[in-house]
């Protein structure tokens, strides 16, 4: 049986950690820029970066509508902070007109964006992950926190009292980078997910 291929979006962030870390979990790894690349995968990755940057990117690179499209079919993805702030259905704080976030409706969450501080307010800690035996080490940096949960959407981490890890269906998101940390227990689940496994 072939591996699952999983793309990451390589406009900014980790992608050679996503990439390394899901090929450790068993999948076959590509980077996306193009649509091309987009339409070759089975689930994609939403790394880190700046949320409203990697809007405009995605609308320069004419892969917005593409990517809203594959995920409204159904495509699973899973997006890492800043990812997880692309995959909300509502953004608070997303940034100013022209230079806004843009949310991609994917899960019905709002977060907001840099919830835990700027930059010099980042920081790392062990999480609860729901389904693990063993907490994962969460790395924040200018982390989002989730505010509303919609129906169907299940919390699987929280910190400071906020969600910062969900699931609804085929869509994961945290809050932290697991890319980081050499834990790949959440890219596992993810491949599993795209997998049809979990």
């Amino acid at each position: 049986m072939s591996a699952v291929r999983i793309g990451v979006l390589a406009l900014q962030g980790d992608v050679r950690e996503h990439l390394a870390a899901l090929r450790d979990s068993g999948a076959s790894a590509c980077s996306v820029r193009r649509r091309s690349e987009l339409d070759s995968v089975d689930g994609l990755v939403i790394p880190g970066g700046e949320s409203t940057t990697m809007s405009h990117l995605l609308r320069e690179l004419e892969l917005l509508e593409p990517l809203r499209s594959r995920l409204a079919d159904g495509m699973p993805a899973y997006g890492a902070c800043a990812g997880m702030i692309l995959l909300a259905s509502e953004i608070r704080d997303a940034g100013t007109a022209g230079r806004e976030a843009i949310p991609l409706s994917a899960i019905d969450i709002t977060v907001r964006r840099n919830a835990f501080g700027r930059q010099v307010d980042s920081f790392e800690g062990d999480v609860a992950f729901d389904g693990f035996d063993e907490p994962v080490h969460g790395v924040f940096i200018r982390a989002p926190w989730v505010e509303r949960v919609g129906d169907g959407v299940q919390v699987l981490a929280r910190a400071a009292d906020h969600p910062v890890a969900v699931r609804q269906g085929a869509m994961l998101a945290t809050a932290f980078h697991p890319e980081v940390t050499g834990d790949r227990r959440i890219h596992r689940l993810f491949v599993d997910i795209v997998d049809g496994r979990s």
